[in-house]
């Protein structure tokens, strides 16, 4: 052969030999077993129902206030002459305890000639009765007829009576500016701010101090008009039940660097709705939040202090409370079925908030409920349940 057939037919046989050689291997290749698929359950985790009898509560915060906040005023003019150790701001006092006093050497001098002015008015008033006896008898024995007023002095008697009275009613007065002397508490309380001492001159309409009642303090609670439905909070016209019967009310704070709780109650409703914000205020009362009568051991519940509340409402009978991740579709939750597999169920949602679902029906004591975040569930699919 020449050397280009060479050329031509060398190439081919190579071709062919290495379709042959890929033929045999593909042919005499052995086969692959074949494995069947495996379909991989998620992994869950449940909660187990159980029913109970569960107390509503709503939660609030507020400012403690005291109950009644005046000011002292002086009703005389003077110098102040005296003030009580209680006479400063956060002093203590008690009911008609005398808190300051003003110079009452004055008043008492003109209670003096008050009590000479009602003396001379009262002999002035018995001679006129003794005068209009003696006139009276003397136109009777004369016998001259009827006797007219004046004759008988009775214009006389009537203006010594007048004046009588005017004397007593200066003496009262009197009397009542030397007690006004004395300025004594109204109430058990504090005094948060003092405007006077001792030395100064004061006028009557001045404010002598501030002070508040300690006898008990109220806070004032806002309420969303959709919570009141928890609550048994009367709103029906002079309802008179809040102030024995009103609901509890845990109060709680930090306090001296550690957390107190106090218990209180509510006593009324405010009377409307606030038309933006949707809220009732409701007014918690706690008795003696200072602690002076009794509880020395319980910190005092200063006024000023801001405090949280929750509030203890009605009683929901064998409901159950579920977490709030186990709640799909609004009102519908995956329960466990045979322990291995999902199915949707309806239920009657009494209360919802951030944490829980409070069920009133459509669960039974003891089933299951999934609480993993799971995607794309049909009813029936099969599951795995963590231990």
């Amino acid at each position: 052969m020449s050397t280009y057939t060479l050329k031509i037919i060398f190439p081919i046989v190579i071709l062919f030999g290495a379709v042959a050689i890929a033929a045999i291997l593909i042919f005499t290749r052995p086969e692959v077993a074949q494995r069947p698929m495996e379909v991989t359950r998620p992994l869950i985790r449940t909660f187990t129902v159980e029913k109970a009898d569960l107390e509503m509560t709503v939660q609030s915060q507020g400012t403690v206030v005291p109950r009644t906040e005046s000011s002292l005023i002086a009703q005389i003019a003077g110098q102040v002459t005296f003030v009580a150790p209680a006479f400063a701001a956060g002093g203590f006092f008690d009911k008609n305890e005398v808190l300051v006093k003003i110079d009452d050497r004055d008043y008492e001098l003109a209670k003096i000639q008050a009590e000479a002015q009602v003396a001379q008015a009262e002999l002035r008033y018995e001679r006129e009765q003794e005068e209009a006896r003696i006139a009276k008898n003397e136109w009777q024995r004369l016998g001259k007829g009827e006797a007219s007023q004046l004759v008988l002095r009775a214009p006389q008697l009537k203006e010594a009576l007048a004046s009588l009275n005017a004397a007593k009613a200066r003496l009262k007065q009197a009397e009542i500016n030397v007690q006004r002397t004395k300025i004594r508490a109204p109430f058990t309380g504090r005094l948060r701010q003092k405007n006077v001492d001792v030395g100064q001159y004061v006028n009557p309409g001045i404010p002598l101090a501030v002070i508040y009642a300690v006898d008990y303090a109220e806070i004032r609670l806002p309420i969303p008009d959709a919570q009141l439905a928890y609550l048994d909070l009367p709103l029906n016209f002079r309802d008179e039940t809040l102030k024995t019967n009103g609901p509890r009310v845990t109060l709680s704070a930090s306090f001296a660097g550690s957390e107190h709780a106090w218990q209180a109650h509510i006593v009324r409703v405010e009377g409307e709705i606030d038309a933006r914000s949707r809220m009732v205020h409701a007014v918690a009362r706690i008795q003696d939040p200072y602690g002076h009568q009794e509880k020395p051991n319980t910190p005092p519940l200063a006024v000023g202090l801001f405090v949280k509340a929750q509030i203890h409402g009605k009683i929901l009978n064998e409901v159950t409370a579920i977490p709030r991740v186990a709640l799909r579709d609004k009102n519908m939750v995956l329960v466990l079925e045979n322990n291995e597999s999902l199915q949707y169920r309806k239920i009657e949602i009494a209360r919802i908030d951030d944490e829980k679902v409070v069920v009133s029906s459509g669960l039974s004591t003891g089933e299951k409920v999934c609480i993993s975040p799971l995607e794309a569930v049909v009813n029936g699919m099969q599951v795995r349940v963590h231990n």
